[in-house]
């Protein structure tokens, strides 16, 4: 999928992912190294996801450049390869021209064409472009391209990561036991406990310790040497200052005591420090490295919905192609038990489509020729054609994939808290760790030179940022990971953070508390008066008023067709149809002379209807549409048309009530039947009457006194009261408008939705809370620890693991909320 998208005024944005970062000072300063570059105007750095958002002027800036940058920080780039068979070559000049117009494209960084095998192999990022672009470009200049059948997907590089540091914490482990089953063997309590002379040798526990200090622990070099060069401190600057002093303090030791009669065994040496903090801080990463793989599984789970293949019809051939060769206007068969691949329109068949993985509605919906269909969706029993309309980052799937994945890759604002104290959290701890070995040599212990750096080195350590930089990104991915997998797309941390903070949601009426939809919903007739429930004078009524308006094109004559329809009403004919606008219709059927419509209309036509002005009055009052309908000149009965509530939308209400939220609803409708929908839904407070363009004025003055106001809506003329409330939520069964203009996007078009998507933002603010405030405790209860002397080296360190182990656990309870 490419997520190399334009932002207006010819910026364009892509994402790109970031290895060998390790604490939020890593973000921190990649970030402003990519701000301060030519051209770019925007960077987002997410250490959880492990990924850059970058917005930049493609005229100016582009990938090879943004990489370059990264690496020259310190760092390295994501690549994926790619092999492809290219068709339509015949000259050198063919390949090269390939060549060059894909080395053009944003996200590629190499490209190489062999014309005589006709492949083509290329090198990109994949959080720039995807494979079907890169077809696509082939197939405008005159050539095709097509996956190669051997290609296999690319390990994730998560997971290569995970293996990765899972292999050097238990070689560091190994190396390290001994070790540390000689320093417990110093221990009065432990003195039981048999200690082999030869672990006590410091030559022996040289050579253990410098594998683990200098091959497994160069990384913490590596980074501390590269973060000092670019004149910042990070994680790593401890790490390495913190184990390097232990060692190399018992190396001086270990050659001193040569000339301490040739060999003495019993000088107490701390290559047990530096490698089991090395340890443990592996252990840590690994786990963290495990608990951040976990809380990306909602982008995962989106992705392993999407169908692999399609069984395309070209040329009278079917074939079974990957579903990135799928194009626009290929016609798709779609197999019973079989997932639909592509959004597109029914050309053929009949069928039931479980919709549930998008709508949340259980009950599959039935699907026909003219049927629209979404890819991803499950086809239960009928064969269907399909024509693809939307393929690859255009359909449905892919859009919500995208809105998750720049939510989890986005900033809350209280990130920025996190940000400012680890900025400036390393240099400051340094400062306290040299502070309080001076104290210690010179005042607590004076001359125990052992003792003052064991303290200093204790302080170092228990101080690494790791949790405060994980404290955020990691409750971002879990919450809106979470939030979509119930159907709720937030479209950014900001809006996540934002949500906690609503006073008032303003409810849409049409589409959003109704199903937006007219259905029949009364006929009384003459004798229905006189004799109550009695179905059959109502059926003979409405079959003959059904007949009528089925030659109506009106939403309302359809609501009265449709429901004659799920009585089983066979209609007879009709004949000399006459639609007089703003009044009604006139017809003859079955031989009689039929006049559907309203008071006006019969008045002009002189027709009493002295008896049913009560009855009509009570239904409009319910927020009902009425007709009445008259046969040969004599009025026979009413028929009422309504938009009727959705099933949800008063329990709805009375959560966001029992939350402390003002519900409002704000129509078009007059204000009788705004009223009525109120009161069926519980709401109290009404705005009718009001246009369009007034929606978004309505807004501003709710807003008056700084009340944080959510609007809620599904259609065209909702996007400017949208874009303007403080958090726009837009019903995923309405318009693409709508939902490019809302902050918040409810896919399953229920208003439970509102107050679970209002909990979700509150339950992840808390958490984010949570996890600041054990990271900041961590630190400011454990360096004055560590400074008097309370807190070991190797105690410090496995603290410090723990410390964003939790955090990052902590994080994870969200993906198990239920709302």
């Amino acid at each position: 999928m490419n997520n190399t998208t334009p932002t207006g005024n010819g910026e364009q944005q892509m994402t790109v992912q970031i290895t060998g970062m390790t604490c939020s000072a890593c973000a921190a300063r990649i970030e402003k190294g990519l701000s301060r570059m030519e051209g770019v105007s925007r960077a987002n750095v997410n250490l959880a996801l492990e990924q850059a958002t970058i917005g930049f002027d493609p005229k100016v800036s582009g990938l090879p450049q943004i990489e370059e940058k990264i690496r020259a920080l310190g760092y390295d780039t994501v690549r994926e390869a790619v092999d492809f068979d290219i068709t339509g070559m015949t000259c050198a000049a063919c390949s090269a021209r390939i060549e060059k117009v894909l080395g053009r494209m944003p996200g590629i960084a190499q490209v190489n064409v062999n014309l005589a095998l006709e492949t083509a192999h290329v090198e990109y990022t994949p959080g720039t472009i995807g494979t079907r672009d890169i077809m696509e470009k082939v197939s405008s200049i005159g050539y095709k391209a097509t996956l190669k059948e051997e290609r296999k997907d690319s390990a994730d590089h998560r997971e290569l990561e995970i293996l990765n540091k899972r292999r050097k914490w238990i070689i560091s482990a190994i190396l390290s036991f001994p070790l540390l089953w000689a320093m417990v063997g110093h221990f009065t309590f432990t003195s039981w406990i048999p200690v082999p002379e030869l672990l006590m040798n410091p030559w022996f526990q040289l050579i253990l310790a410098t594998p683990v200090q200098f091959i497994i622990g160069w990384q913490f070099y590596v980074g501390a040497y590269k973060a000092l060069r670019n004149g910042s401190a990070n994680m790593d600057v401890l790490v390495a200052l913190g184990t390097s002093a232990a060692y190399f303090y018992s190396l001086y030791l270990t050659i001193d005591s040569l000339n301490m009669n040739g060999m003495n065994h019993t000088v107490e040496m701390y290559y047990e420090t530096s490698a089991v903090l090395i340890t443990l801080i592996l252990v840590g990463k690994w786990f963290e490295a495990l608990a951040k793989g976990r809380s990306s599984n909602a982008i995962k789970s989106l992705m392993g919905l999407q169908a692999k293949t399609a069984l395309v019809i070209r040329d009278g051939t079917e074939m079974n192609i990957s579903i990135e060769e799928v194009i626009p206007g290929d016609i798709v068969m779609v197999k019973p038990g079989t997932k639909i691949p592509v959004d597109g329109e029914v050309v053929e068949g009949f069928s039931s489509v479980d919709e549930s993985m998008l709508t949340g509605e259980s009950i599959p919906v039935e699907k026909q020729k003219g049927d629209s269909v979404i890819g991803a969706t499950l086809n239960t029993n009928g064969m269907l054609k399909v024509r693809a309309t939307k393929v690859g980052r255009d359909t449905a799937l892919a859009q919500i994939i995208r809105v998750v994945e720049e939510a989890q890759g986005s900033k809350a604002p209280i990130q920025r808290i996190a940000d400012v104290i680890s900025g400036i959290f390393v240099p400051i701890v340094v400062g306290i760790a040299v502070l309080t070995f001076l104290v210690w040599y010179l005042w607590a212990a004076p001359g125990q030179f052992a003792e003052a750096l064991e303290k200093a080195i204790a302080v170092l350590v228990i101080a690494c940022p790791c949790a405060l930089g994980l404290a955020t990104p990691t409750s971002i991915m879990a919450g809106s990971g979470r939030a979509a997998e119930l159907g709720i797309l937030f479209k950014g941390g900001e809006h996540l953070e934002a949500a906690q903070g609503i006073k008032v949601v303003v409810l849409d009426k049409t589409g959003t508390v109704t199903n937006g939809k007219p259905v029949l919903t009364d006929v009384v007739t003459t004798a229905a008066i006189s004799a109550p429930g009695n179905r059959d004078t109502e059926n003979r009524l409405l079959s003959i008023v059904a007949a009528a308006e089925k030659l109506s094109e009106h939403p309302l004559a359809d609501a009265i067709v449709a429901g004659a329809s799920d009585r089983g009403l066979e209609l007879p004919d009709a004949e000399q149809f006459v639609n007089i606008p703003g009044r009604g219709i006139s017809a003859v059927v079955a031989g009689q002379a039929v006049n559907i419509g309203t008071r006006r209309m019969m008045d002009e036509k002189g027709i009493d209807i002295s008896l049913w002005m009560g009855l009509m009055k009570e239904l409009e009052q319910q927020g009902k549409t009425a007709m009445i309908i008259a046969v040969n000149g004599v009025c026979e009965g009413i028929v009422a048309v309504a938009d009727t509530i959705k099933e949800t939308s008063r329990a709805a209400v009375a959560s966001l009530h029992e939350m402390g939220i003002e519900v409002v609803m704000i129509t078009g409708d007059n204000q009788t039947t705004a009223q009525a929908i109120a009161e069926q839904a519980g709401i109290t407070r009404v705005l009718a009457e009001v246009l369009p363009e007034g929606k978004a004025e309505e807004i501003r003055r709710l807003q008056q006194g700084g009340v944080k106001v959510a609007m809620v809506g599904d259609g065209i003329n909702d996007a400017p009261a949208l874009a303007t409330a403080d958090t726009g939520m837009a019903i995923g069964t309405g318009t693409d408008v709508a939902m490019e203009a809302a902050d918040i996007t409810l896919m399953r078009g229920d208003l439970k939705s509102i107050p679970d998507a209002i909990r979700m933002s509150r339950k992840t603010m808390n958490n984010i809370k949570q996890n600041l405030f054990w990271a900041l405790a961590y630190n400011t209860i454990g360096i004055p620890i560590a400074a008097l002397g309370f807190l070991a080296p190797w105690l410090a360190g496995a603290a410090m693991a723990f410390s964003s182990v939790s955090v990052v656990l902590n994080a994870l309870r969200l993906q198990r909320v239920k709302l």
